[in-house]
Parts: structure tokens; sequence; C-alpha cells
């Protein structure tokens, strides 16, 4: 599977672009600003339903424009599939595929995957919890509806919850019997969606550490933990120990929506004591494991999208990492850089043939 044309209109910087790809290496090169990313963003879209870097459909259109189009055809195994994707000013987003509108957006998750590897990622070590937890459930929900339809419902449950909380603070009373109601649904759904992510990292933290240990040739030891209080009680139990608590403060304390990802090296969290390159190099396996993991359950290869990530790893790492591309451990792959001297050379050095596009301020040019 791959991403054989796309088209924008009004997309980000862009009036407008349409491309031609590479089943193999395709590079984008251009200065810092140019829009680099944004074309990167907008195969992203057509994977994914949203962008990677902003989640306000509205504020990815265009300037003083209204509305922006992005399509995109995929080669895949059997056929070529149609992607459509409009976002209009006021209006609901519109997804279809081989012009048939979705009734809703989870259908189409999973069908396209890609992974995008991006200076971005670094949120995920410096950011709060809800972005690792973000991260977390967005693998799992490509290719396990069911937990993508108990996160729903989860956070639904929670919000009702919380305006009970608030609505009995308010009055100055509170009741039990009302907020049972709310502790059973939101028991039930939690502790589905702690078995699924349990199950999940158990299985993919070896991939992770096996990735790692590539990158760095065993040179730290690097460690990916699941922290959740439902851990060392069930969520019935916390949520009955932590009603008072709950009243106090007027929103639920306990759930998996508390849940967290710790990242250690040789012990010590890795947002602390982890340099610049050792923390690329922990992110990128990150992403390599998601790809990895994406791959072997829905039995197809994600496109990977490497933004910009050349620039903080050292040449013994972007040597490893393009071995891996060069021995076809991948399928499609976008690259980014600043540097056409660095990106020929690269690839050019592990034989790998690719495609060059130069990016200019809202242009983008095929190397002819």
């Amino acid at each position: 599977m791959f991403l054989e044309k796309i088209s924008v209109v009004n997309f980000k910087n862009y009036k407008q672009f349409e491309l031609s790809l590479n089943e193999g290496v395709n590079c984008f090169v251009g200065d810092n600003g140019a829009g680099k990313t944004n074309v990167l963003d907008a195969v992203h879209y057509l994977s994914m339903c949203k962008s990677y870097l902003n989640p306000i459909d509205s504020q990815n259109i265009q300037f003083e424009e209204s509305f922006f189009v992005v399509q995109g055809t995929w080669d895949t195994s059997n056929k070529k599939e149609q992607v459509y994707c409009a976002v209009k000013k006021n209006t609901k987003k519109v997804f279809k595929k081989n012009k048939v509108e979705y009734e809703k957006l989870s259908e189409h998750i999973g069908l396209f995957p890609v992974v995008m590897i991006s200076p971005y990622d670094r949120n995920l070590i410096l950011e709060g919890s809800e972005v690792r937890r973000k991260w977390m459930d967005g693998i799992i929900s490509q290719f396990n509806k069911s937990y993508l339809d108990d996160l729903v419902r989860y956070t639904k449950v929670l919000e009702q919850r919380n305006a009970l909380l608030k609505n009995m603070a308010d009055f100055g009373f509170f009741n039990t019997e009302s907020i049972e109601v709310w502790n059973l649904q939101l028991a039930k759904y939690g502790t589905k969606i702690f078995n699924e992510r349990t199950k999940f990292l158990e299985a993919f933290i070896p991939v992770f550490q096996k990735y790692y240990t590539h990158l760095s040739d065993e040179k730290e030891l690097v460690g990916l933990a699941y922290k959740s209080q439902l851990l060392d009680s069930s969520l019935e139990d916390l949520l009955v120990n932590a009603q008072k608590l709950d009243f106090r403060k007027q929103y639920t304390t306990v759930g998996t929506h508390k849940d967290d990802l710790v990242f250690t090296i040789n012990g010590h969290p890795i947002k602390k004591f982890g340099s610049q390159g050792q923390q690329k190099s922990f992110l990128i396996a990150l992403r390599l494991s998601q790809f990895e993991w994406l791959q072997n359950q829905l039995n197809k290869k994600p496109i990977l999208l490497l933004d910009d990530i050349f620039d903080k790893l050292d040449n013994n790492r972007v040597q490893r990492l393009m071995q891996m591309v060069s021995n076809q451990d991948f399928g499609q792959v976008l690259v980014t850089d600043t540097d056409l001297v660095r990106v020929n050379a690269i690839f050019e050095g592990i034989n790998v043939p690719f495609k060059t596009f130069f990016v200019r301020t809202n242009e983008i040019h095929e190397n002819e």
C-alpha cells in the first residue's frame, strides 16, 4: 500500500498543489518555514481524518479562505482507493472514500495507516500525561474499534459524573444513589480500557526496547512503564473511596483518565537525565515500534513520515536508522530536510532510489 497522488486546495500555506509520489522514498527539501511539514500533515489528514499538528480543523484553512480540501489516491494490493477530505468554516467536516461519505470518521481509522516522526514528538516527553495517553490510545484504536467506542463512552460518562459533582456542590448536598449510577458505567468502560492498555503495553515494550537498542548500539538502557491507579485496586473501589474527595474538588479524581506512561533512561526520567540525542532516539524508537505494531495488527505497512529528524541525531544513529529503511523494513517513506546535500548523501549512501521535491514558500516543484 502506498499513496500515489495527493492534492490540496487552501490547505495551510498552500493555495494548491498536486503531487505524484514514489512508492519508495520521497524527499521534500527546503528552508525552515517553507511548508515542508504541511505536506506531511496533509498525508496525515488522509489517514487519520485530522491534523497531526493542530486539532482545530478550521485553523488549517489558508488565511482569508473559507474552506480547504485534501484528496489522495492510495494504491493498495487490490485496487486504487480515492479519499476526499473537506473542511468548511462553521460546517461539519466531510470525509469520503470512493465518493461515499462516512457516517462515522472512526470507520476510516486504520484503513490507510501512517506513522509520523516529528520534532513535535518531544511533547510526549515534556508535556503532561494526557499527551502520552492520547498517543497510546491512538495506536490501539487503529486496530481495535471497540476500544475506540469504549473511550468515547468513558469520556461521556466522565463528563456527566463531573457535571453531577459540580451540581451537587453548588447545592451543598451529596446524593450517593445518583453518583452510583455513573460509578457503574465509568467502572465498566474504564476497566475495559485499562485491560486493553495493559495487554498492548506488555507486547509493545519489548518491541520498543529492540528498536532503541538498534539505534543506540546498546549504549543506554531505556524503560517504558504503565502508571495506573487500577494496578492496585478496582475502579469500583477507587470511585467509592474517592467520593468525599470528588465532592470537595467537584470532579472525578480517579480513573483511567489519570493513567500515564513513565519514560526512563538508565533508571532515571528521560525528561531530566536524557540528552537531546537520547530523547530523540527514544522518540524515534517509540514511533518505529508503533510502525511495526500497526503493520502486524493491520497486515499492511503504514506510510512512514520523517519530519526534520536528522538534525539532532549523530551520524551513527542516522546510519542505523537508514539501514532499516534500506533493508525494506518499511514501505513508502516521506522525508523533510533543509539540506539537499545531506539528503543525497544519506540515500545514495544506502543505495535507495528516491524522489526529490523542492519546497519554496507556498510552492512545491519536483526535481527533474
